[in-house]
Protein backbone atom coordinates (compact mmCIF):
# COMPACT_ATOMS: atom_id res chain seq x y z
CA UNK A 1 0.00 0.00 0.00
CA UNK A 2 2.53 2.22 0.67
CA UNK A 3 4.36 1.93 -2.84
CA UNK A 4 0.73 2.99 -4.54
CA UNK A 5 1.33 5.92 -2.33
CA UNK A 6 4.77 7.05 -3.05
CA UNK A 7 3.72 6.39 -6.80
CA UNK A 8 0.88 8.94 -6.53
CA UNK A 9 2.92 11.23 -4.21
CA UNK A 10 5.41 10.98 -7.53
CA UNK A 11 2.70 11.66 -10.37
CA UNK A 12 1.62 14.55 -7.89
CA UNK A 13 5.17 15.88 -7.68
CA UNK A 14 5.67 15.53 -12.01
CA UNK A 15 1.95 17.56 -12.43
CA UNK A 16 3.05 20.52 -9.99
CA UNK A 17 6.75 20.62 -11.49
CA UNK A 18 6.20 19.68 -14.99
CA UNK A 19 2.75 22.08 -15.24
CA UNK A 20 0.76 19.14 -16.77
CA UNK A 21 -2.61 18.39 -16.68
CA UNK A 22 -4.58 15.36 -16.33
CA UNK A 23 -4.34 14.20 -19.90
CA UNK A 24 -1.06 14.57 -19.90
CA UNK A 25 -0.38 12.17 -16.81
CA UNK A 26 -2.81 10.05 -18.79
CA UNK A 27 -0.46 9.80 -21.95
CA UNK A 28 2.52 9.69 -19.71
CA UNK A 29 1.27 6.58 -18.05
CA UNK A 30 -0.42 5.22 -21.26
CA UNK A 31 3.31 5.14 -22.59
CA UNK A 32 4.37 3.86 -19.65
CA UNK A 33 6.82 6.24 -18.17
CA UNK A 34 7.16 7.32 -14.97
CA UNK A 35 7.38 10.20 -12.92
CA UNK A 36 10.71 10.44 -12.44
CA UNK A 37 11.82 10.58 -15.87
CA UNK A 38 9.40 13.08 -16.48
CA UNK A 39 10.93 15.51 -14.08
CA UNK A 40 14.11 14.68 -15.10
CA UNK A 41 13.25 15.95 -18.33
CA UNK A 42 12.31 19.42 -17.17
CA UNK A 43 14.96 21.35 -19.41
CA UNK A 44 17.53 23.72 -17.05
CA UNK A 45 17.98 27.47 -18.21
CA UNK A 46 21.14 26.83 -20.11
CA UNK A 47 19.07 23.87 -22.10
CA UNK A 48 17.39 26.33 -24.53
CA UNK A 49 17.25 23.11 -27.51
CA UNK A 50 15.23 21.08 -24.98
CA UNK A 51 11.25 21.83 -25.00
CA UNK A 52 9.13 21.93 -22.10
CA UNK A 53 7.79 18.63 -20.65
CA UNK A 54 4.64 19.05 -22.06
CA UNK A 55 5.37 19.27 -25.33
CA UNK A 56 7.64 16.99 -25.50
CA UNK A 57 5.47 14.74 -23.95
CA UNK A 58 2.62 15.57 -26.78
CA UNK A 59 5.08 15.02 -29.90
CA UNK A 60 6.26 11.44 -28.39
CA UNK A 61 2.62 10.76 -28.32
CA UNK A 62 1.83 11.98 -31.83
CA UNK A 63 4.82 10.26 -33.02
CA UNK A 64 3.66 6.48 -31.35
CA UNK A 65 -0.03 7.20 -32.62
CA UNK A 66 1.29 7.81 -35.63
CA UNK A 67 3.95 4.84 -36.25
CA UNK A 68 1.09 2.31 -34.68
CA UNK A 69 -1.66 3.75 -37.11
CA UNK A 70 0.49 3.21 -40.12
CA UNK A 71 1.38 -0.15 -38.22
CA UNK A 72 -2.39 -0.74 -38.36
CA UNK A 73 -2.94 0.21 -41.95
CA UNK A 74 0.00 -2.08 -43.01
CA UNK A 75 -1.39 -4.95 -41.55
CA UNK A 76 -4.98 -4.15 -42.73
CA UNK A 77 -3.45 -3.96 -46.10
CA UNK A 78 -1.64 -7.38 -45.86
CA UNK A 79 -4.90 -8.93 -44.66
CA UNK A 80 -6.79 -7.68 -47.48
CA UNK A 81 -4.05 -9.10 -50.27
CA UNK A 82 -3.95 -12.35 -48.57
CA UNK A 83 -7.34 -12.67 -48.70
CA UNK A 84 -7.72 -11.84 -52.66
CA UNK A 85 -5.15 -14.10 -53.21
CA UNK A 86 -6.52 -16.81 -51.39
CA UNK A 87 -10.05 -16.23 -53.39
CA UNK A 88 -8.42 -16.61 -56.74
Amino acid sequence: MANKDKKAEQWKEAKLKCRLNEEDIRMAKEMGLNPLSLIKNIPAKNQLWKAPVKQWLHEIYAERREKSAKKALAKSKEKLTIGIKSSE
